[in-house]
């Protein structure tokens, strides 16, 4: 899509003043959910049952996220982008079609993986991975637009109060379950500053068991001195790190 010239001055005046960005943390969690399963793909072993059972359960789990982004998307952040730009959500809700029909398309893939003789599973499971190489790379084009383009429209038409606003609807439909897993990819993703101002925020809002929950959920998918870095940016006492396995950098499914 093309920018109009107050849009593409809003894309300027963000970089000068950072308006509230609807996409950044969602969009860095399913990055690292999308490259870390590709990668738990790339590796497996076909003739391992468990390690087959295992990607093929990460793979569902990541296209159920992404099926869920795709909802929230079409029914918050176009929604609003139609409202006052008519037509200025229709090349990437086109994208989102052919999205969620890859999707359904990589559910059959996964599905037949765990039918077939032995013998056919590593064809299967080298087709699985390019399939999902092909649908993150065309999710990463997709989303470089919606964080550009997408937010040059917002920006333009709502302020970011307007924008905070949406974004709490936006929250307020998603499950509790759903959002911890949001999280556990969302905040291992993040810049030191972005994490602690999610968690500033959280804090200020959610009961103290919740912001504990959250605490405790992100603490192993990260280094011990981003760990240091957040509890010092809360005001936090550096308590013991939890003792973790020599893989502990890697992440895994909830």
């Amino acid at each position: 899509m093309k920018l109009d010239a107050l849009e593409l001055s809003q894309v300027a005046a963000a970089q000068a003043a950072p308006r509230l960005d609807l996409y950044a943390g969602i969009h860095k969690a399913m990055r690292a959910l999308m490259a870390d399963t590709l990668l738990a793909v790339g590796r497996l072993d076909p003739d391992d049952e468990a390690e087959l059972k295992a990607a093929s359960a990460r793979v569902e789990a990541l296209l159920d996220f992404c099926a869920d982004h795709l909802q929230h998307e079409n029914a918050f952040v176009h929604a609003a982008m139609e409202a006052r730009a008519p037509g200025a959500s229709e090349a990437v809700a086109h994208e989102h079609e052919e999205h969620r029909q890859a999707i359904t398309s990589l559910r059959e893939v996964v599905a037949a993986l765990g039918t077939p003789p032995a013998a056919a599973r590593a064809a299967l499971a080298q087709h699985l991975y390019r399939q999902l190489a092909l649908f993150v790379a065309h999710n990463l084009t997709h989303m470089h637009v919606e964080e550009t383009a997408h937010n040059a429209v917002l920006w333009s038409r709502y302020t970011d109060a307007e924008l905070g606003e949406l974004h709490d609807r936006l929250l307020a439909t998603i499950p509790p379950h759903a959002m911890m897993e949001q999280l556990r990819w969302m905040l291992p993703a993040m810049r030191p500053a972005e994490r602690a101002a999610l968690l500033s925020e959280l804090r200020a809002k959610a009961p103290a068991p919740v912001f504990d929950a959250v605490l405790a959920l992100a603490q192993p998918h990260l280094t011990p001195a981003e760990w240091g870095k957040l509890m010092r940016s809360l005001g936090l006492p550096l308590l013991p790190t939890t003792v973790l396995g020599p893989d502990w950098r890697r992440p895994e499914a909830l």
